[in-house]
Parts: structure tokens; C-alpha cells; sequence
């Protein structure tokens, strides 16, 4: 959604909302989402501000409204990595990508930026895996956020580990970009449903 825009489509809001055009319309004809009908036409506009005060009321996430970008936080104490990995999913994958260098700094992130993704250096010694899906799993606004472990020389055996233990995939360093994008794309929550009544 580009910042300007005060008014959106039926289209736009399904997107925003993570539900099909036709839901929308449902909620607009039932009178749960107010907006305006285009004179001589069926097509429906819907104000910013009464999607805001929509969501908020369905308890609907509002981080659809950011503009759809799919957030990537990685943690990497490798600086010059986590700069080159940034470019490329930038780049390559769209993603909005913020990086950061301990287990601290991450928790500090994660809870400001609300991640779809969480790309780990499971090698650091900051970092403990299963304290990494503790946190993740308590927060609220995380439950939806996958955990991606990384590594130098990962074994699969080391892998499967990190996907009992709660992670969602996993890649061993060094990885293609095109690998990662894969991984995320396969194990990151970018759509929830959500139904109101």
C-alpha cells in the first residue's frame, strides 16, 4: 500500500487482511466494514481509517498495512555476511531485511519489528536454540515468526535437531541466497486467515 493512499479497493484490503476479494465484500455488505459504493457502479472503496478501526476491533494484525513487506531479521556476528545476505534478500527476495550481531540485540528487534522470519547463526555463543523458541513462542506477536538455523558445516543430524526443537528449516554455510530465499518461502507464515464473523 503506497503511504498516500486513504482510500483502498476491496482487492487492496484482501491482500492487507490475507483473505479473498469476496470476504471483504461479505464484511462491507454486512455492515462490519464501513465504506462507499462508486456512484453508478458495484465497486466498493473502503476508507483507511475505518480498516484500521476494523482490524483493530477483529483482532487483525495491522503489520498488513506496512505496505505487505515480508520482514527478515537476521542474526549474524558476521558483518560483512549479514551485509551481503541484506542486498540479496533485499534484491532478490523483496524482503525488508534488518540485521543485527548477538542473541540481545535480536530479542530487542524482534519485538519492535514483529519478523515473518528469523534467520539464526546457531554457532554463536550467545545463542542458545532452544532458549531462541522459548522466546519466540511466549511472545504474543511472534507466534507466527519461523525460525531459520544456520551454520558453518551444519550436519543434517545437527538440522533435524534444530526442527525438533522448534525451528522451521535449515541451511548449513555456506548457502546460495536462492537456498535461503527457498527456506524462508517454504517455511515462513507470510498469510494467516483470519475470520470475522
Amino acid at each position: 500500500m503506497e503511504r498516500h493512499k486513504t482510500v483502498l479497493t476491496t482487492g487492496e484490503v484482501a491482500k492487507i487482511c490475507s483473505v479473498a476479494p469476496r470476504t471483504v465484500s461479505k464484511w462491507f455488505d454486512a455492515g462490519h466494514l464501513r465504506g462507499y459504493r462508486i456512484p453508478g457502479s458495484k465497486d466498493r472503496r473502503i476508507p483507511v481509517d475505518q480498516l484500521i478501526r476494523f482490524m483493530r476491533a477483529h483482532g487483525i494484525p495491522l503489520n498488513g498495512l506496512d505496505g505487505g513487506k515480508r520482514r527478515v531479521l537476521v542474526l549474524d556476528a558476521d558483518a560483512a555476511l549479514s551485509d551481503a545476505l541484506r542486498t540479496a534478500l533485499e534484491n532478490d527476495g523483496g524482503f525488508e531485511v534488518t540485521t543485527v550481531g548477538s542473541a540481545l540485540e535480536a530479542g530487542a528487534a524482534a519485538v519492535e519489528l514483529k519478523p515473518h522470519v528469523i534467520v539464526v547463526d546457531v554457532s554463536l555463543p550467545d545463542v542458545i536454540p532452544q532458549a531462541m523458541v522459548r522466546f519466540q513462542r511466549s511472545n504474543c506477536d511472534l507466534q507466527t515468526t519461523s525460525l531459520i538455523g544456520v551454520s558453518t558445516n551444519l550436519s543434517n543430524g545437527q538440522g533435524q535437531a534444530l526442527l525438533q526443537q522448534g525451528f522451521a528449516g535449515f541451511l548449513s554455510k555456506p548457502f546460495e541466497t536462492a537456498a535461503l530465499i527457498r527456506v524462508i518461502e517454504q517455511t515462513a507464515n507470510f498469510t494467516p486467515a483470519h475470520t470475522v464473523g
